[in-house]
């Protein structure tokens, strides 16, 4: 069974298709989205396309990415629709798309996202935050997009100092610029300051959603975050395998409910604003999710040391929760807590194509 034919799935598609959103804003209109085919950018692409269908949107969705056969593998359903193109391309590289004549709304996610792929990609982690970013812009700029938006992520607040329980928009922690790891929350705090440039020198119309820890079945299998390896630990009915001691304590994201905090804020949000994307609901300590996980298929949780190349990757910040308020003014609000979220992406996991 491919992902998108499974009931679950279905039914997150048309949760986040009836959020009570401006969706006629698209009509007629197009929306480019780069990592496209990514856990939220699949998922989003997915949501684009079936509010299209549905209510004859007449929106021309462009998907972006490197592969072609991972594309068609994922997209198959869309090929040959007026309303898909999927678009091959790098984004570190200058975008020179044929047959463009403009864009309304462009959504940017590419980017390395996981601990192995920044501990042996420093360099184009970073770049692929900024000069990728830049390319997306400039091509923005040359096609008079009507919005972006750059997604950030939470872990631009560093480490949190003590001073507080939440994140909020406004808050700065501390990271430590001079070591590997920081390429990745460094990369996305200079790309919201690029974002701003643009803003002031290019006169563009730019927000920022800010991303806490996102996971859900549309994740990637070369994904090294904790929370993926242990989904698909489970979906494989092993034993979870925590490789701390578990005190960490973050903020999580079902991805129907980072697709629909997403949209709410392309929509809704002001012009150089960032938006926290989380929910209190699913607030929860490292140990505790893996215990959750373990729990749901009648495993057991085993501690196990990381390698070099994990341990190099890993985040060092031991609390880090986001502060919802300011998004849930704009009406948004997640529909999925962490144990419906768990539950819902190890059964469509479980019964789709691996």
């Amino acid at each position: 069974m491919k992902i998108y034919e499974h009931k679950l799935y279905q039914e997150d598609l048309e949760a986040v298709c009836d959020f009570d959103l401006q969706w006629e804003k698209f009509q007629n209109s197009s929306i480019m989205i780069s990592g496209a085919t990514g856990l939220i950018g699949s998922f989003l692409v997915d949501v684009m396309m079936q509010k299209n269908l549905a209510n004859h949107l007449n929106c021309k969705v462009y998907a972006l990415g490197r592969h072609e056969r991972k594309a068609r593998e994922r997209f198959d359903h869309y090929y040959g629709l007026p309303q898909f193109r999927f678009v091959v391309c790098d984004v570190n590289e200058p975008l020179q798309i044929e047959d463009i004549s403009g864009i309304d709304y462009v959504v940017h996610l590419a980017s390395n996202t996981h601990p192995v792929a920044y501990a042996t990609d420093p360099i184009g982690t970073i770049t692929t935050n900024i000069f990728g970013l830049k390319n997306m812009l400039d091509f923005s700029v040359d096609h008079q997009v009507k919005r972006f938006a750059f997604a950030s992520s939470c872990e631009i607040y560093g480490e949190n100092r003590g001073d507080v329980e939440k994140f909020d928009e406004s808050y700065c922690g501390y990271i430590d610029c001079n070591t590997m790891r920081a390429g990745y929350p460094e990369g996305k705090r200079c790309g919201e300051a690029l974002c701003q440039a643009y803003i002031v020198q290019k006169d563009m119309d730019i927000v920022i959603p800010r991303f806490a820890r996102s996971y859900g079945p549309t994740l990637l299998k070369s994904d090294t975050k904790a929370m993926t390896q242990f989904l698909q630990k489970a979906v494989n009915e092993e034993d979870i395998v925590l490789k701390s001691e578990g005190m960490q304590y973050y903020s999580y994201t079902y991805m129907a409910d980072a697709v629909s905090g997403l949209l709410t804020v392309l929509l809704r949000g002001k012009c150089g604003e960032a938006y926290n994307i989380a929910d209190e609901k699913s607030d929860i300590h490292l140990r505790d999710l893996a215990g959750i996980i373990a729990k749901s298929v009648h495993r057991k949780v085993i501690f196990e040391l990381p390698d070099q190349i994990e341990s190099a990757g890993y985040s060092k910040a031991t609390k880090a929760r986001l502060d919802s308020t300011k998004i849930e003014t704009l009406g948004w609000k997640a529909q999925y807590d962490i144990h419906q979220g768990i539950r819902r992406t190890i059964e469509i996991l479980g019964q789709c194509e691996k």
